[in-house]
């Protein structure tokens, strides 16, 4: 008879990323659900046209910068090259963080250019989507946060569950950076 408990997952998807990409697929559908939202409430007329502001192109720079060092720094993690791996974690989170301050500072360029939360619904739909997605980066940077915390604590090991969790982070982070910029060119050129 077959020990459950010691099974191996290595012929298939793993539980906690199989849990991990249903909640992805939530997280898609409800942009989704955001998106048609936006785009219905738009056909009824009486919608503000004006321009994203140029944070977002900066924080779009970004969040595509982090994807790319979280992805170097995986890589770095699993070949064994502690400083880079550890330096471009770090890179990672400061990143993660750079893109919420510039979020934040393209809501306050908005308002101050006469967009208002609870003005009219195109502004409206910019911040609520927008913030929404912030959250989910926030989400992610306190996951990052206990890597950096990892970063200091423990040894540089490759176990298999430090690999997943950190396979699962890279994956999420390159969700959050698809949606990011499905998100902006969707507010160009509606």
């Amino acid at each position: 008879m077959e020990n459950t408990e010691n099974r191996s997952y290595d012929r298939g998807l793993e539980p906690a990323v199989f849990g991990l990409w249903l909640g992805i697929g939530s997280i898609a559908m409800m942009f989704a659900a955001f998106t048609s939202a936006y785009i219905v409430r738009q056909g009824q007329g009486n919608w503000l046209e004006f321009r994203l502001p140029e944070w977002f192109f900066i924080s779009t720079l970004i969040i595509l910068l982090s994807s790319l060092t979280i992805h170097l720094s995986y890589k770095h993690f699993l070949n064994g090259n502690t400083r880079q791996y550890k330096q471009l974690y770090l890179i990672t989170f400061i990143l993660g963080l750079g893109f919420v301050v510039t979020q934040y500072l393209g809501w306050t360029a908005m308002h101050q250019g006469g967009v208002e939360l609870t003005g009219n619904p195109s502004g409206s739909f910019v911040y609520v989507i927008s913030g929404v997605h912030a959250l989910h980066v926030l989400g992610g940077l306190a996951a990052l946060a206990v890597g950096v915390l990892q970063l200091f604590v423990l040894p540089h090991v490759v176990s298999r569950k430090r690999k997943t969790r950190f396979k699962m982070m890279v994956q999420y982070w390159h969700f959050v950076d698809i949606l990011w910029i499905y998100l902006v060119l969707f507010f160009m050129f509606q």
